[in-house]
């Protein structure tokens, strides 16, 4: 049956394309303009590549694509963050925090 066929990648395609500048730039701005960020590695999915999500102290977050685990790992060590493997630790309670709070806010018009 083809609905269990596997989708093949195309030949010489391995592992994550090279994350975009404008990506990388979005991270960097998010670091430098908040406090207390960390790195949260989202591993790549059938539907999504790997992924970093850059949670501030205050629960507000970002996600952008990343060139795989080791580049999500070497932009923090270069901006001096701490990372994790969000497989292992999870996603943290202030972004959980966050996420409600904006839910209750009132629209804007």
């Amino acid at each position: 049956m083809a609905w269990f066929r596997r989708r093949r990648r195309p030949i010489g395609a391995v592992g994550d394309p090279p994350a975009r500048s404008e990506d990388l730039d979005h991270l960097e701005r998010f670091v430098r303009s908040r406090r207390g960020v960390e790195a949260f590695v989202e591993p790549r999915t059938t539907v999504t590549e790997t992924t970093v999500i850059l949670i501030a102290a205050d629960g507000e977050w970002t996600r952008r694509r990343i060139d795989g685990p080791d580049g999500a790992r070497r932009f923090a060590h270069r901006l001096a963050i701490p990372v994790y493997d969000v497989r292992l630790v999870g996603y943290p309670q202030r972004m959980r925090d966050y996420n409600a709070r904006r839910r209750l806010r009132p629209p804007r018009d």
